[in-house]
C-alpha cells in the first residue's frame, strides 16, 4: 500500500501552511497514495507568542485544520495532519491562554476519526543557546491514542514522545502496528539521536513508523532536521527525504509485520516485573 509524507518548511503565517497542505494532499492522491501523514506544527510555526496568538483557535474555529478535512474529502485521502497548536477547548484551561499541541487523523470523507494531544512536553536548554519551554504554554495530554486506517491500526504520538520508549510499548501492546511520529525536530538533536530513535522505535515494537518532519530555516529563526523517514519492522529504512521539501512516497507491505514478529516475537516475550529493591 503506497503512503505519502509531506516534508515542509512550515512558516508563521496559517493560510500559506494551509495551501502547502491542500497541495500535499492532492500530489499525494495523484502519486498513488491511500494516506498522506504532515509534520508536528502543520498549521502554525512560530515561537514568538505574542505573534501566534493573532492566529491559534480552539480545534471547531481552525481554519487550517477545516482546509484539510475539505481537502482530504475532496481527493478522497485519509491523512494524519501531524499536529496543529490549539486554544484549549476544554476542562480548566479553557479561556486561560493554554494551549495543546493535537494531532488528528482524518478519513477520506474529511471526518475526524481521532485526536491526540502530546504528552511529553519539551522543556530543555541545549548547548547551543536555544531554550524551549512547551510546559510553559501547553498543556500535556494524558491518553494514548490508536486508530484505526486502511493501513492498519495506528499508534499517535509528536515528536518529544520519541524519546520515551514506554508509549510505545502501551501502543503496540494495544494492537498498534504502525507508529505515526511527526516532528519539528532540532538540528543538533536530529543529528544526534533521529536516525537511531526511530530504528530503535520500529524495532522494539514491530512495527512501522512513519515519521513527516518539518525541514530548513524557518521565518520564526528556528532551523529543523527533516529526514522524514519510514522505516518497517526490521528497522531498515524504507524512505528518507533527507532535506528536501515536498512529498515522498512509500509503498509499505503490512505482512512484512507478521513475519517480523513471527521471526522475533519480542511482543509475546514481554513480561511485567518488580522493580530492583532500594539499596540499604
Amino acid at each position: 500500500m503506497r503512503i505519502a509524507l509531506l516534508q515542509m518548511t512550515g512558516s508563521i503565517d496559517p493560510a500559506h501552511n494551509a495551501d502547502m497542505l491542500v497541495e500535499g494532499i492532492a500530489e499525494a492522491k495523484a502519486g498513488g497514495a491511500r494516506m498522506l501523514f504532515t509534520p508536528e506544527m502543520s498549521g502554525l510555526l512560530d515561537r514568538d507568542r505574542k505573534r501566534a496568538a493573532a492566529h491559534l483557535a480552539v480545534e471547531g474555529e481552525d481554519p487550517v485544520l477545516a482546509a484539510v478535512r475539505k481537502a482530504a474529502a475532496e481527493q478522497a485521502i485519509w491523512l494524519h495532519l501531524g499536529s496543529l497548536a490549539l486554544r484549549a477547548d476544554a476542562g480548566p484551561s479553557e479561556d486561560s491562554g493554554r494551549l495543546v499541541n493535537r494531532g488528528f487523523v482524518i478519513d477520506d470523507s474529511g471526518d475526524i476519526r481521532a485526536r491526540y494531544d502530546k504528552i511529553h512536553l519539551f522543556d530543555v536548554d541545549l548547548d547551543t543557546g536555544e531554550s524551549w519551554r512547551e510546559s510553559s504554554t501547553y498543556d500535556a495530554g494524558e491518553q494514548a491514542v490508536i486508530a484505526d486506517t486502511p493501513l492498519g491500526p495506528l499508534g499517535l504520538s509528536v515528536c518529544y514522545d520519541l524519546r520515551f520508549a514506554d508509549l510505545y510499548r502501551t501502543l503496540s501492546d494495544a494492537g498498534a502496528t504502525l507508529l505515526g511520529i511527526p516532528a519539528a525536530f532540532t538540528v543538533p538533536t536530529g543529528k544526534a539521536h533521529w536516525h537511531v530513535l526511530m530504528r530503535a522505535r520500529a524495532i522494539e515494537s514491530a512495527a512501522f513508523v512513519i515519521a513527516a518532519a518539518q525541514v530548513g530555516r524557518h521565518e520564526d529563526g528556528r532551523e529543523t532536521y527533516g529526514h522524514s523517514l519510514v522505516v518497517d519492522p526490521w528497522g531498515e529504512i524504507l524512505l528518507d527525504m533527507e532535506e528536501t521539501s515536498g512529498v515522498g512516497f512509500a509503498d509499505i507491505d503490512t505482512t512484512r509485520i507478521d513475519e517480523v514478529r513471527r521471526r522475533i516475537p519480542v511482543l509475546d516475550h514481554r513480561r511485567a516485573f518488580a522493580a530492583p529493591e532500594p539499596s540499604a
